[in-house]
């Protein structure tokens, strides 16, 4: 296992994208953990989906006393260089990005905005932390996915596998994160780690993703497509597990070193974070609506076949997703464990109570 080399007590964090859903667990678990840290949200707050639910997810974190929300957009150059002469962040955590693999399709436009021109903003931000000898950003760590692998046949997806060819303008911008990132470790020596996450659910989500949009159908009794005709099978990831590995890897950069030649080697480094246990995504659909039952969601007499469609596969999709997260459990010590019904059943119940009670 690696030893930390970050101690986040008494440090400024940046979190971007804070109302988003990993972006708000991760920042109320890092506040009430490190209660002299000061944890600095940003986000623009966009209607990709119901705001009501980013704003849900900020009233809880504003609930901290370590917590500030500055409201902003990070493809906004003059916002970001603000920011950073303001608080001067330790530690960058950047969540902040479009996501959706079939919302590229049809609104290409704000992934280049944001998962381009806003990851480098961020970049040139924290290459310039380091300006006139300063201590500067010491780990930039970001989100990628696991939708970089596209069609890769080789399972499971493993960091080390050739991910050249995405099939969504998506999967494409997170790549390009990476080589970004990858660069900039290479050219300023900054410490850089990039996190392949894999279909992560829980409460409080993201309403654009399958199990959220089957609950909002079911309950309104329409039907509800399961694309490839149930055979895709998906590594779905619990919200605890993810912020869990976040966490963990915050609290090491990768080291800085010279190469032969007297030149900095690149600190950077990705992970998966996956459940590493892909489900298929029939067996998904039963276990969530045994789940919503149990929670009162839906009636016990649901009659669900009457609600399913099986339809073929949709564009920019893959048949499967599967983290191997050997190297995470390796030098971190961490696996994610939490079983897909455990998942299902808190999303459920903090949907009946959000939506109904």
């Amino acid at each position: 296992m690696v030893k930390y080399n970050i101690n986040l007590d008494n440090k400024t964090i940046l979190v971007t994208g804070a109302a988003g859903f990993i972006g708000s667990f991760l920042s109320k678990r890092l506040c009430k953990e490190y209660i002299n840290t000061a944890i600095i949200g940003i986000d623009n707050l966009n209607d990709y989906y119901d705001i009501t639910l980013k704003k849900y997810r900020l009233n809880e974190l504003e609930k901290q006393s370590n917590f500030t929300f500055i409201k902003g957009n990070i493809a906004d150059k003059d916002f970001i260089e603000k920011i950073f002469e303001q608080q001067k962040p330790d530690i960058v955590v950047n969540l902040a990005a479009q996501a959706g693999v079939r919302y590229s399709i049809v609104n290409p436009d704000v992934y280049i905005e944001s998962n381009l021109i806003g990851f480098y903003n961020l970049m040139e931000a924290c290459r310039h932390s380091y300006d006139k000898a300063k201590k500067g950003v010491e780990h930039f760590v970001y989100a990628s996915s696991s939708s970089i692998y596209g069609t890769n046949k080789k399972v499971p997806y493993s960091t080390e596998d050739k991910v050249d060819n995405p099939v969504s303008l998506y999967a494409a911008s997170k790549k390009s994160n990476e080589l970004i990132a990858h660069a900039y470790a290479k050219l300023y020596n900054i410490p850089s780690t990039g996190l392949r996450f894999f279909t992560v659910y829980g409460p409080a989500g993201r309403p654009d993703m399958a199990y959220f949009g089957f609950t909002d159908k079911l309950r309104a009794k329409k039907k509800i497509q399961i694309f490839n005709y149930g055979n895709c099978q998906r590594d779905f990831t619990y919200i605890d597990d993810i912020v869990e590995g976040v966490l963990r890897v915050i609290q090491h950069a990768p080291e800085k070193a010279n190469g032969e030649d007297g030149l900095p080697l690149p600190p950077y480094q990705v992970y998966n974070i996956g459940n590493n246990q892909p489900e298929q995504l029939l067996n998904f659909v039963d276990i969530l609506q045994q789940e919503l039952i149990r929670a009162g969601v839906l009636p016990a007499d649901y009659d669900f076949e009457n609600y399913k469609e099986l339809v073929p596969m949709q564009p920019g999709d893959v048949p499967i997703t599967y983290a191997d997260t050997t190297p995470l459990e390796k030098d971190f010590g961490f696996k994610p464990n939490t079983s897909l019904r455990d998942g299902l059943r808190a999303f459920s119940e903090w949907y009946a109570h959000f939506y109904i009670k």
